[in-house]
């Protein structure tokens, strides 16, 4: 884009930084926190969430070296139990189930299966060291997403606060500076008023 002659390239003047006779203090105190903010809540929000997604993935690694996929057999049928379908809402649906515990024992309880499996179809179930039915730990993808999701979400809360925070103390300093500007013309004015008004 060809630029008109005498048009002067557009500059970022950082005048809060800047040595000249009308900064105040508190412009350079209110720059010093808006950058001290910024930086503080990026770092916060890169490593708050770089924690908690790594909370997560090892929580879920966990719930995965503790749940054993167990062979079982469907103890009912499946076919008319579209009333208890899964609360995921992927198709699945609730049914009694047969399986035999590491210890030996025979064991039922209800499973999220196939609709329409009629009863003695085989399935795969989880089980905790106790025994007992656990949901199927998630892996792979599904894992990845809690990982960043809680990641990201943790990231964005700490970030906002640190942000919050800042814009706060901000408008604090804003205020402030509007009660000393409030003060300086209540001394000014009646002098100036004079001169004005001859």
């Amino acid at each position: 884009m060809a630029r008109t002659q005498g048009a002067r390239p557009r500059r970022v003047r950082l005048w809060r930084w800047r040595s000249n006779p009308l900064r105040r203090r508190s412009d350079l105190a209110e720059a010093w926190l808006v950058l001290a903010t910024l930086l503080l809540a990026l770092l916060l929000g890169v490593f708050s969430g770089l924690t908690a997604a790594a909370a997560v993935d090892g929580s879920l690694a966990e719930r995965r070296e503790r749940a054993t996929p167990v062979p079982a057999v469907l103890a009912e049928d499946a076919a008319g139990l579209s009333a208890s379908v899964t609360q995921d809402g992927d198709g699945g649906v609730w049914a009694k189930v047969r399986w035999t515990a590491a210890d030996g024992t025979g064991r039922t309880g209800r499973a999220e299966v196939d609709p329409g499996s009629p009863a003695g179809t085989g399935v795969t179930v989880w089980t905790d060291p106790a025994g007992r039915l656990v949901p199927a730990p998630p892996d792979g993808a599904e894992a990845r997403f809690q990982s960043v999701m809680a990641g990201v979400t943790v990231a964005v809360a700490a970030g906002g606060l640190v942000l919050l925070g800042g814009w706060l103390v901000r408008a604090r300093l804003q205020l402030r500076r509007m009660a000393e500007w409030e003060a300086e013309w209540r001394r000014v004015e009646p002098s100036w008023r004079k001169r004005m008004t001859g």
